[in-house]
Order: C-alpha cells, then structure tokens, then sequence
C-alpha cells in the first residue's frame, strides 16, 4: 500500500495565505461582483423587452382579405428574432461575465469558431433555407392561396414555413420546394390578375360593329351585382389585334381580383359567343384541308 505524505514548505505562511484570499475577495465583491450583477440584470431585462415586443407584434391584426396569412407570417417572423435575439443577448452577456472572472476568452472563442466552422458547412444548405425563407415572409413576396411559379414549378401555396415551400399544381400534385432553391418568384395573383380573351371575326364584318358588341358584353357582366367585385376596372376593348387569312382578331382586356381571372374569362367566352349568335356574327373562314393522292 502507498503512502501519502502532504508536504508543506518551509516558508509556507498560512495568515499570508488567507490574507491574499481575503483581499482578493474583497476586491472581486467590490469591483468585479457588480459589474457581472449589472450585466445578468440586464440581459434579463433585455430578454424581456424582447420577449414583450415579439410577443406584442405576433398577436398584432393586419386587417385585410389575408388577415389570417398575414398574421402567421408576423407570428413567424416575430419568433425567429425572439429566437436569435435571446441567443445573442445570452452569447454577449456570458463573454462578459466569463471575462469579469478572468477567464482567458482567446482560446474559447477560436474553439467557438472552428465549431461553427464545421458546424455550418455540414448544415449550410439548411442555414439558406432558413435565411431565405425568413426574406420571403419578410417582404410577403407571396401568401397562402396565391399562384406562383417557383423553382421551376407553378401551382397555388398551400403552405409555407422558414424551410420549405408547398405548391399544388393543377391535377393535384404537391410539391415540396426548399426555399434556398427558390431564386425566382413569379406571382400571378398579387394585387390584381389581367387576362385577355382573342376574338376571331370573318374579315367582311364592321370592326366598329364588334369593337362594340365586345364592349357591351363586358361592361354588362362587370355591372352585374355576381361579378361586379371580380373586376378592379370595366374590360375594355383593345382593338384588332391581327388581320390575315380573312380573319381578324380582337383582344379583349380583363382586369380582375387575384384569382378570379380564370371564372371572368370563361363568363366572358361564354357571353361573347352568345352575344356573336344573336346578332349573326360571322367567324373566320373553315380551315383548308389539303388531300394528297399518291401511286405506288
């Protein structure tokens, strides 16, 4: 069995001892103390003023037709800077405190570094879509409900979070699109949708005559009380849009609500043919058909 033997110094001073103790913990209550006192005060008082905002701004009521969209995005954002800025006062606070109690902070943060280095090349794709995802909501460059084409992929948003996108195209198929893919966004149902209805005429018939049989059929359907809120202006009538094979073409502008342009302009076919049948409106010419004999 070992034995152990404590060995003390000659010129070992114990009241010397306790003495430098004594003085190093009288200058660490009078000096170092408040200062990490005042710094955990106030990172609790931050994280709490940040905490009230965010709470504040989340349950805050955007009154439009979106209402509800909108504030899922301000709730979303608003938890994501709570998130960050908790972290950032906790991250800067503990610097400050570890350096009041003489902690060498060079290696740590170098360590800190490497680690979120390493860190953030393993989950850097998840870090853009994150980012980006934050940037959509930020600027609203789409909602819940509308029509967009992104990544490649058009369809309605069924969803959408920080990470990921959902589209429903039209036969129904869901896709799933990670907002760092999304570099371009292209909304088609933002403020207001425009579709334009080509009408086709034989060329003997009176442009004026249709300019204003086109115009009549629009003007009534955007009187009606079922349309009326689908337009945000009467169609108007652009003109003859194009004069060949004894047939002239005449386009029709629509300016509807988001989302409504589809339901206008089949209402809007469906009127003009039968508007074109009661005053006898003759169409283009039939197409030729060319048959080709050959002999063997």
């Amino acid at each position: 069995m070992t034995n152990f033997a404590l060995v003390i110094p000659e010129n070992f001073d114990l009241q010397e001892l306790l003495r430098d103790w004594r003085q190093d913990s009288h200058q660490f209550v009078q000096h170092d103390l408040p200062k990490i006192v005042f710094v955990a005060l106030a990172s609790f008082f931050l994280i709490r003023l940040l905490r009230a905002i965010t709470a504040r701004v989340g349950t805050l009521k955007v009154r439009d037709r979106y209402s509800d969209v909108r504030a899922r995005q301000v709730k979303t954002m608003s938890g994501v800077i709570s998130s960050v800025g908790k972290f950032a006062i906790f991250f800067v606070a503990s610097l400050e405190i570890l350096s009041q109690l003489g902690f060498n902070l060079g290696p740590l943060l170098a360590s800190a570094g490497i680690a979120g280095l390493a860190i953030g090349f393993g989950a850097q794709t998840l870090v853009k879509d994150v980012i980006n995802g934050f940037f959509i909501l930020l600027e609203n460059q789409y909602d819940i409900g509308d029509s967009v084409r992104a990544a490649g992929v058009k369809g309605a948003v069924e969803d959408m979070s920080l990470r990921r996108t959902v589209l429903r195209d039209d036969d129904g198929t869901v896709h799933t699109i990670p907002n760092s893919e999304i570099k371009l966004v292209s909304n088609m149902t933002r403020d207001w949708s425009q579709v334009l209805i080509r009408t086709t005429t034989a060329f003997t018939e009176s442009s004026e005559r249709i300019v204003t049989l086109l115009q009549q059929v629009g003007d009534a359907m955007a009187a009606e009380s079922a349309y009326a809120a689908d337009f945000v202006v009467n169609p108007r009538v652009l003109g003859i849009d194009r004069v060949a094979n004894g047939e002239v073409d005449y386009l029709l502008a629509a300016r509807t609500r988001p989302g409504r342009q589809y339901d206008v302009s089949r209402e809007l076919r469906r009127r003009i043919k039968d508007s074109f049948a009661q005053h006898q409106v003759q169409t283009g010419p039939p197409g030729r058909v060319f048959v080709v004999e050959t002999r063997d």
